[in-house]
């Protein structure tokens, strides 16, 4: 059962950061990304936690066709559906169900389901899907949880998110089994509020420079 696009993994192979958005406008989430793209972060997980969500994902894929757009906090098939006519290019979900993985099949968007424990994994594995979403990562046990999973899941690829900053990001990323991680830190809450899309970029740049040592 192949139900995951291995393209994904090659978008993200030498991109470090997804940076996980939540946006109040449409207006916000055009100079939001274009800060982003221009700071040398093309991938963005929009999610679903807002009323303009569909429309922003909407607008960044139009006005930025360089960048990959994805959709977070997917948690039904509708919103599979919806996220993709909006013109998402992945999605990503919290936790996999057996309808999203079923809704996931020819879907034409790739989905990045969560899993937090050996057995989400396995089942996840059963559904086609060889690339996940470690999530929450740091309340689930974070990089040693990580390392611990690939002994069994030697060919599982992750990306961790939740509780992740840039601190914590390079022992992440240095692990095998990690092509990325997800983030919020790259937005932080006041400088959306002053409309400071320069230090927005600054925070990409430093977030783009992170490479992974292994």
């Amino acid at each position: 059962m192949q139900t995951q696009s291995p393209s994904l993994i090659e978008r993200l192979v030498n991109v470090p950061v997804i940076p996980v958005l939540e946006f109040s406008s449409v207006d916000e989430a055009l100079h939001v990304s274009e800060a982003l793209i221009g700071g040398g972060l093309p991938v963005l997980e929009i999610t679903l936690r807002t009323p303009v969500a569909l429309d922003a994902i909407k607008a960044v894929a139009a006005a930025f066709p360089q960048a990959c757009v994805g959709a977070g906090t997917v948690l039904t098939a509708a919103d599979l559906q919806a996220v993709g006519n909006a013109g998402a290019q992945f999605a990503v979900s919290p936790g996999l169900t057996p309808a999203l993985a079923v809704a996931a099949q020819g879907a034409g968007v790739a989905l990045l389901p969560g899993v937090a424990t050996a057995s989400e994994a396995m089942a996840a594995m059963e559904a086609g899907f060889k690339f996940l979403k470690f999530f929450p990562a740091e309340a689930s046990g974070g990089v040693p949880m990580l390392k611990s999973l690939y002994g069994p899941f030697a060919q599982l690829r992750f990306c961790p998110t939740g509780g992740i900053d840039v601190a914590r990001a390079p022992s992440y990323l240095a692990l095998p089994n990690v092509v990325c991680v997800g983030g919020s830190w790259v937005v932080p809450k006041d400088a959306v509020a002053k409309g400071d899309w320069a230090r927005i970029r600054t925070l990409a740049q430093e977030a783009a420079a992170l490479r992974k040592s292994a």
